[in-house]
């Protein structure tokens, strides 16, 4: 009986509840077993389970077959894995979840294997064949997706002057793939306001023309802004599918609890109706944006737990751009110096010290949790220093989770440590951008890129994301690079950080709900915990590490309903 236990708290609303005159505790029925196959519970406590047992949404019980059979009613329902496996449900450590309701109608700029560009004709064609799909009219925004000029065989960023032989009349941004710039068409520059006159904005880079003080194209960090607030969304209707098809996207990789990791008070309100009309089938955890404070402050008591799947997370502030677009902040300069060919380039902070201390003190004397971006080291310092002056503030558990954390110090990670800090880690980057790393760096700094193994022997719980769009929303890759940090080139970009499977499972499970505070009810297969789950086709913990993200979703659980495939319909393997 070691391992069979029943959540006694879930009796008092359980429908499946029968009991007679004898005296005898009432008897639980389950609403489904899962059964037939590996269930990595991620409970220290459960290590060896046959069987699951749920009812009303969460795990009514966990053990041998033949003790959860004695659950069995006449009304449960049976799942059969067939030799597939289960887990708990993947929780986003950080993404955009805005970016997979607006980017229906966005190209795909990506090289390979995400996309098929591999040169600027590539990225051209890319965006007259969403032109086409759209029906751009003239004057009407065009926006593309993932260009990044380091996965290009021409050697150079593309600029405006590409884009506007074949854009003439339509304003076009191509995001760059960090999210943090685009090249934009003379016609873009222009809609903006943008030309000779504009003065490069304090944290930002206005890439120029040789010899002139003309915007080439590349626009990042604080100069991309205004470009940014012009992205088109959609409306109405169109914007309420495409919140279910979002959701749909997520499912599709086993998430149950999705991140917007930098939310607008607009799409705040969006997702606010979306919940009080029952649209949200996934929990949506929106991370305010910083320059909202007040307004995110307002809506703290009634969404700092869930409300319609929807909770109010904390507050985004950001310390410094990206390693790949070279606007990441270090306290050592570059090899290859500034995306504009700067020298002795460090990158730059998204703002001086005094404003990160004023912003991490609004956040903390408000009662809210910081989720701050900070790619390098300096940007790490600078948050560092703002955590320190209002420790107090901040509360006795205050959870600050620094997105990213990708290049920074053992003296740094230790103070994580110290503080209660949860560093969000972004291990996609060994693939993607390992190579480039290494050539911006050195191997010194590009082998300790989000140091995995170095937070666990501190005992941190840290999480792991794909900050899509910037990389795709598949958890297993994610997974697979912690575990394996191989490169684009076949590299392995730090190979003593590499972590075992389970410790890559268990940022994207149950250290995922300590992030959010939320281990006692997500993150491990646990009675009485919600029944999230995933049905997997091959075991991560077992099958060759390379092979791990070859492994596919066969079927996602919401508190015990299927959400994926979308038409409730078991897949073939169930039948």
């Amino acid at each position: 009986m070691r391992y069979f236990s029943i959540a006694l708290l879930l009796l008092c609303f359980m429908p499946a509840v029968y009991s007679d005159d004898s005296g005898a505790p009432p008897i639980v029925y389950a609403d489904l077993i899962i059964h037939g196959g590996p269930i990595i519970s991620m409970d220290p406590a459960l290590p060896k389970l046959e069987a699951v047992a749920v009812a009303n949404g969460r795990i009514l019980a966990t053990g041998q077959r033949q003790q959860i059979e004695a659950l069995r009613g006449i009304s449960t329902r049976d799942l059969d894995l067939d030799g597939n496996t289960l887990v708990p449900g993947f929780i986003d450590g950080h993404s955009h979840f805005s970016m997979a309701v607006s980017a229906a109608t966005w190209a795909n700029l990506s090289g390979a294997p995400v996309g098929a560009v591999s040169n600027i004709a590539d990225v051209v064609a890319e965006l007259q064949a969403q032109s086409k799909l759209n029906g751009t009219a003239p004057g009407e925004w065009l926006v593309g997706y993932g260009y990044d000029a380091d996965t290009l065989t021409n050697g150079r960023q593309m600029t405006r002057y590409d884009l506007d032989v074949a854009f003439p009349d339509i304003p076009v941004i191509a995001i760059h793939v960090s999210f943090h710039g685009a090249v934009l068409n003379s016609r873009a520059l222009a809609a903006i306001g943008y030309d000779e006159t504009t003065l490069t904005p304090e944290g930002g880079i206005i890439v120029r023309k040789e010899g002139t003080n003309e915007p080439l194209g590349l626009v990042m960090e604080t100069a991309w802004f205004p470009a940014a607030r012009s992205l088109p969304k959609p409306e109405g209707a169109a914007r309420l599918e495409n919140l279910r098809l979002a959701q749909a996207f997520y499912a599709k990789s086993g998430v149950t609890t999705a991140q917007d990791g930098a939310t607008s008070l607009k799409d705040f309100n969006f997702y606010k109706e979306a919940a009080s009309r029952g649209e949200l089938y996934l929990d949506l955890v929106a991370v305010g944006s910083f320059d909202s404070i007040p307004g995110f402050v307002a809506e703290k008591a009634q969404y700092q737990d869930y409300n319609g799947r929807l909770k109010l997370g904390g507050i985004k502030i950001l310390a410094d751009g990206s390693p790949q677009g070279k606007t990441a902040y270090f306290t050592q300069p570059y090899l290859t110096g500034g995306p504009g060919g700067e020298e002795d380039w460090r990158g730059e902070p998204m703002m001086q010290q005094a404003d990160m201390d004023s912003l991490v003190q609004a956040v903390y004397g408000a009662g809210m949790r910081g989720f701050i971006h900070a790619n390098a080291d300096a940007a790490v310092d600078m948050v560092l220093s703002a955590h320190a002056k209002h420790v107090k503030l901040a509360g006795s558990d205050p959870r600050t989770v620094i997105i990213h954390s990708q290049f920074i110090r053992p003296d740094q990670l230790a103070a994580y440590a110290r503080y209660g800090m949860v560093p969000s880690f972004f291990s996609n980057h060994a693939f993607f951008w390992g190579d480039v790393h290494v050539e911006n760096l050195g191997e010194e700094r590009a082998y300790y890129l989000s140091p995995m193994k170095s937070a666990a022997d501190l005992g941190l719980h840290f999480t792991n994301h794909n900050d899509y769009i910037v990389t795709p929303m598949d958890q297993l890759f994610t997974v697979w690079s912690a575990v394996n940090r191989v490169s684009r080139t076949g590299k392995i970009i730090g190979p003593e950080q590499r972590i075992s499977p389970e410790q890559a499972l268990k940022a994207i499970t149950l250290d995922g709900a300590w992030q959010y505070g939320e281990e006692s009810s997500k993150g491990s297969i646990s009675p009485g915990k919600l029944a999230d789950l995933v049905v997997l086709s091959g075991n991560p913990l077992t099958v060759d590490p390379m092979l791990i993200k070859d492994i596919q979703v066969l079927a996602t659980y919401k508190e015990g309903q299927q959400i994926y495939p979308a038409d409730n319909q078991s897949p073939a393997l169930f039948d």
